[in-house]
């Protein structure tokens, strides 16, 4: 007897569920708002299916996913998916959406012509809207004509479209910002040499795991940065993904030619401010008029020069280059005195709670030279300390 069972589990994208039987997988469900909706996801698709720990494959399945969603290289070939409540077209265009590569991207017509029906786009989305086994067989690679992201069902759509596509980039691809530009080792050791207080932290948190966010140009980089101001993440990413999908190949982003064509009623209506707008056209402008350096460029630019340069855009200060130094270009000397969060994780660790403020962590950040970026990722983590539970 072939009966379904199901299971819920954790990723950075909130709770997923899987549903296998004795064939293989028969669903993998994305996110759901709270637990209560993923089950009643899974108890609408399968009535008769019973909750419970998963077996060996399922557990795979679940490994796998989770590490994708954690934006770690996961291999999803191997998994065995149960196609016998599957129309035999949509058999055909699952089979050919998994022969995508990692970091690819197709249309429905490219995907349509793969497996040999021209013409058969519309059914091919169609097929792909109905997808049981999202991730797995990865609908996220397939677009709109034109490159336009088109729709997702899964809870997020299209903010969660995205962040798979850029997940899966990041590990297809080496761009110029994909590596730190220092040894965390050697800073490691630096730092506990210079300073016993920040090396008890060091201890506390554990490894460095500061991770590089790769991106196609400074250009989109610094307009993700001006939509995420003042928000909070989940309504800036909303608001970025709207934007991303007024454009073809919207996993990358618009570039400056694309945004200074687009009207300001569409821009508006994808959730940017008035503000918001007038400093992305200031920073398209700029741009495109060869005003600020291109990402290549910019490695080769010491930080001062950046800040100096960067911050004549509108809607740029100094924090906002400091981040894109520390986590675009992996740069290794960056201490943002104005951080709250790194002010309050320096008072957490070297006055038990009390402020120090700015003067005192630009003097204690003498020490930690040239390696100030490491300090403030773990300033940041001693935050993050202080708020779990005893």
């Amino acid at each position: 007897m072939n009966r379904i069972r199901y299971t819920l589990f954790d990723t950075d994208l909130g709770r997923c569920a899987v549903a296998w039987g004795g064939a293989g997988l028969v669903a993998v469900q994305l996110p759901e708002a709270s637990d209560a909706h993923a089950r009643a996801r899974m108890q609408e698709r399968f009535p008769d299916a019973s909750e419970c720990a998963p077996d060996e494959a399922a557990a795979r399945a679940i490994a796998s996913i989770a590490a994708l969603l954690r934006g770690e290289p996961a291999d999803l070939d191997g998994l065995e998916l149960d196609l016998s409540r599957v129309p035999e077209f949509h058999r055909r265009v699952y089979v050919a959406a998994r022969a995508i590569e990692p970091g690819r991207t197709l249309t429905y017509g490219e995907l349509a012509a793969r497996i040999g029906s021209p013409g058969a786009a519309r059914a091919v989305g169609q097929a792909l809207g109905r997808n049981p086994f999202p991730i797995v067989v990865p609908c996220h690679r397939v677009l709109a004509a034109g490159g336009r992201v088109g729709g997702f069902t899964a809870h997020g759509g299209i903010v969660t479209k995205l962040r798979l596509l850029r997940i899966e980039q990041a590990h297809a691809q080496e761009a110029a910002t994909g590596v730190l530009a220092y040894d965390p080792l050697a800073a490691l050791d630096h730092l506990r040499g210079r300073d016993k207080s920040l090396a008890r932290l060091i201890e506390r948190v554990g490894a460095y795991r500061l991770q590089i966010k790769r991106t196609p140009s400074l250009f989109a980089a610094l307009a993700e940065a001006i939509v995420y101001q003042q928000l909070n993440g989940r309504a800036a990413a909303s608001i970025h993904a709207r934007l991303c999908a007024l454009f073809p190949n919207a996993h990358h982003g618009p570039d400056a030619v694309q945004l200074l064509r687009m009207s300001d009623e569409k821009l508006l209506g994808a959730g940017l401010s008035k503000a918001k707008l007038i400093a992305l056209r200031d920073l398209a402008r700029r741009t495109q008029a060869g005003e600020l350096p291109t990402l290549e460029q910019a490695q080769s630019i010491g930080d001062e020069q950046l800040v100096e340069c960067l911050t004549q855009v509108r809607g740029i200060g100094r924090w906002t280059v400091e981040m894109l130094l520390m986590f675009r270009l992996g740069r290794p000397d960056v201490l943002p005195v104005d951080d709250y969060g790194i002010l309050q994780g320096f008072a957490l660790t070297f006055r038990n709670g009390a402020a120090t403020g700015r003067d005192g962590l630009t003097q204690r950040g003498e020490r930690w030279r040239p390696y100030r970026s490491v300090a403030s990722w773990y300033l940041w983590r001693a935050v993050d300390l202080a708020r779990q539970p005893d």
